[in-house]
């Protein structure tokens, strides 16, 4: 009732003002002439006096006795009222108490009254939802520049001295510098940038303004205009200049966006399998968006004789996108690692040429390498003649006739030479090859074949033995992911050594029969070497985690045992001693790569706290993403902390020691991660690189150690001392030496180089090539950083714990 009588009494009131706030925030006020404006201003200030005398006058106070009647007028039979009434005779009887009965029932069925201004009559040309449709779209549409500029147009003409006064009024003009997307900088509020201090921009970057009024004019000489509202003047930066509005001046340097600079490694590489491996090198500074290896034949340096002296068909250039990281790729290292043994170019002389491209489509080159393809070799004397054919007829089809007649010669008199199934198939492809103009899709068919053929007589049944063998790995896995009886493990784990037996036996025999001087590129290194005894050595060790339980300790190690399998080469029990030269510690080399990562880590939890500083966040994703990492870190340690040698001895219990020390830090690094706590994360994970750069050097002791005694122990055998039995120790006791005679190997094959400072791979991280070195410069970087005052306060204060700590 309150509403309804202030509505009916005030609704000009309202429309009056939304009136004229629409009329400001329109600009409508700033657009009158002058001679107009101050009548049309006075005129509504004598309406809006007029309407609240009247709405004063109108309004009355709502009384309750108003409120209780309005609402039982809404009830049958006016029960409030008959409530409050007393019987004028009859005295309280029977019939009265039912009557107020009946109505307090009545009465409880009283609502809230719908209110109802009826403006209508009152209103009937609807001037009241003309003034709220005005003010939604002044709200909407306008802006403080247009209200300034109407109070200051009323203001002037009113007294003219009012104008020079300072009135509280929006911006003249407004500005922004949005860089290209592809920089990834934020856009620029230029009202917020001191007059006087220049402005960089990157090449590109979109310059805009919105004038308020008409004493706004911008001047620029950086670049072309883009845009044609003179009140919204827009162009793009692209040379260096100064920006001039409303006498205000901004020096503008315009920063040249560099082509993107791709450097290639090495000379490409092939493995064993045939993969080609290619590092290289890109940096843009701003980032680079795509990445590819062009190769194309290089046909002037073929050698043009048999099935390649005829002129080749038409094929494009092999493009591959080199990977690419989804972060930071202003500076870029990765490696290319494809398989085209397939590709009719294989072995061929090629030119590779590495390009990188920018936001803005720049393009950056490498120089052309020439070199052949790297692709697989085959060595059967049988496969490579099927390999040459079939690169004869992806060379060129008119290479048909020729294929056929050295096909049908190489499978005369297949007895004892060719097996059946595949005699019937090169005989089919020489009635093919035979028949007539040969079709596209035949000759990649044919070429297919011509492949599986060659692959089936290079490698005999080793992939067939191999397949059993991942067939017998993958059943193990999956009955010990679900919880199968200690029976059915222990008769799948007897199927995988006798799948494991039978393809070991066979690449053996396999390795014997090739040349090694003729086997494909190693880029100057030896293939890792690894024994049967120390396969079944590994296969012991899987055994005995699944008889103790550890089913997800012996899941990982089935884990590496399925990818040694397959990347390792491997030779029989009796040419132990053929490694003795190679470098390398199963133990260390582990654990070089878990410290690696441990660093990467760290690294990138520095990262992520810099970045939360610079830009005010709070802990999020990213915190969980990096303390996933690190748990699953701290897991591979434990595990790796199982199959350590050395138990019992000072060297390895230290070593163990130091590990057990890394897990705890790593735990609590995880912790503090989760926690959103970067700075204590960052110290836990320096105390986990720090234990376990002990716990290698305590391991390295004990390995070289060891390998010191099993030479002893092969010298003394070759010459023993007078009265030594065969079977005892130097001192004489009876002992059983695993080692003796060749060098500490663990379950993969490879030895300790008897340093406990640097790992056997050649990779100096433990300690790196000059640790004092290192250290100064990381201090040096550490005290530059802390003395910069433009960095969080948070960020400088870690920096501080640091050097108070080191």
């Amino acid at each position: 009732m309150i509403w309804e009588r202030g509505a009916r009494a005030f609704w000009p009131l309202a429309t009056l003002m939304a009136f004229g706030v629409a009329a400001l925030a329109l600009g409508a006020v700033a657009a009158l002439p002058d001679a107009v404006l101050p009548w049309l201003v006075g005129l509504w200030l004598l309406a809006v006096i007029a309407a609240a005398g009247r709405g004063g006058w109108l309004f009355r106070r709502v009384r309750p006795a108003e409120a209780v009647a309005r609402l039982d007028g809404t009830l049958p039979g006016r029960p409030l009222i008959a409530l409050a009434d007393r019987p004028a005779i009859g005295g309280d009887g029977p019939l009265w108490q039912a009557h107020l009965a009946q109505m307090r029932d009545a009465a409880m069925a009283a609502r809230a009254v719908r209110p109802d201004a009826d403006l209508a009559p009152r209103d009937p040309y609807a001037l009241r939802l003309a003034g709220m449709v005005a003010l939604v779209m002044a709200l909407i549409f306008g802006g403080g520049g247009q209200v300034g500029q109407g109070l200051r147009a009323i203001a002037a003409t009113v007294n003219p001295l009012v104008a020079g006064t300072a009135l509280p009024t929006g911006p003249q003009w407004e500005g922004w510098a949005e860089p290209p997307a592809y920089t990834r900088r934020p856009t620029i509020y230029l009202n917020a940038w001191a007059e006087g201090q220049p402005l960089d921009l990157p090449k590109g970057s979109a310059v805009s303004f919105r004038l308020y009024g008409g004493g706004a004019e911008v001047m620029q000489d950086i670049g072309p205009a883009t845009g044609d509202d003179p009140t919204a003047p827009a162009f793009r930066a692209e040379q260096s200049g100064s920006i001039t509005v409303a006498g205000w001046r901004l020096d503008v340097t315009v920063l040249p966006d560099a082509a993107p600079v791709i450097r290639a490694g090495a000379a490409p590489t092939r493995r064993a399998d045939g993969r080609m491996i290619q590092d290289f090198e890109a940096e843009d500074d701003h980032g680079i968006v795509l990445a590819q290896a062009q190769i194309a034949l290089d046909l002037e340096a073929v050698d043009r004789r048999f099935g390649l002296a005829i002129a080749p068909e038409p094929r494009e250039a092999v493009a591959l996108d080199l990977p690419l990281p989804r972060g930071d790729r202003r500076a870029v290292q990765g490696q290319l690692a494809e398989d085209l043994s397939r590709h009719p170019w294989a072995n061929l002389p090629v030119r590779i040429t590495l390009r990188a491209v920018d936001g803005i489509e720049q393009v950056g080159q490498s120089d052309p390498m020439a070199l052949a393809l790297p692709g697989r070799r085959f060595f059967n004397p049988f496969a490579a003649t099927l390999i040459e054919m079939r690169r004869d007829l992806l060379w060129s089809r008119d290479n048909a006739g020729r294929t056929a007649e050295i096909l049908r010669a190489v499978t005369w008199q297949p007895d004892g030479f060719v097996a059946d199934d595949l005699y019937a198939e090169l005989r089919g492809a020489v009635g093919l090859l035979e028949g007539g103009a040969l079709a596209p899709d035949d000759r990649d068919r044919l070429a297919e074949a011509l492949w599986e053929a060659a692959v089936q007589l290079e490698d005999g049944g080793l992939a067939d033995a191999l397949q059993r063998m991942r067939a017998a790995q993958e059943r193990l896995s999956e009955a010990i992911r679900n919880g199968a009886s200690p029976d059915e493990i222990q008769r799948l784990m007897d199927e995988l050594r006798e799948a494991t037996e039978a393809y070991t036996d066979m690449l053996a025999q396999q390795s014997q029969q090739q040349d090694q001087t003729d086997s494909p590129d190693r880029g100057g290194q030896q293939g890792q070497t690894i024994t049967g005894d120390q396969i079944q050595q590994m296969m012991d060790e899987i055994q005995r985690l699944m008889n103790e339980g550890r089913m997800a300790e012996a899941e990982a190690l089935l884990e590496q045992f399925n990818r040694m399998m397959e990347n390792l080469q491997v030779q029989q029990s009796q040419s132990q001693g053929q490694g003795e030269g190679q470098q390398g510690s199963q133990p260390m080399n582990r654990l070089a790569d878990t410290l690696r990562e441990q660093q990467q880590l760290s690294d990138e939890a520095f990262r992520d706290m810099q970045r939360q500083f610079g830009q005010g966040e709070q802990p999020g994703e990213s915190g969980d993403s990096l303390a996933d990492r690190q748990r699953s870190l701290r897991e591979d340690l434990g595990q790796q902390q199982g199959l350590m040698p050395g138990q019992g001895s000072p060297e390895g219990d230290a070593a163990r020691r130091q590990l057990d020390e890394a897990g705890r830090a790593m735990e609590e690094a995880e912790q503090a991660l989760r926690d959103g706590d970067p700075g204590q994360a960052l110290q836990r994970q320096a105390d986990a690189i720090q234990s376990m750069r002990e716990g290698m050097r305590a391991l390295g002791d004990m390995l070289a150690q060891q390998g010191q005694e099993g030479q002893q122990g092969e010298q003394g055998q070759d010459g023993q001392q007078p009265g030594q039995q065969p079977g005892q120790t130097a001192e004489g006791g009876p002992g059983r030496q695993p080692y003796q005679g060749r060098p500490m190997l663990d379950p993969l094959g490879r030895e300790s180089s008897g340093g406990g400072n640097v790992i056997t791979n050649g990779d100096p991280l433990a300690e790196g090539a000059d640790p004092a070195r290192r250290a100064r410069d990381l201090l040096d970087e550490i005290r530059r950083r802390s003395g910069q005052p433009d960095r969080p306060q948070d960020e400088r204060d870690y920096l501080g714990r640091l050097l108070d700590r080191f």
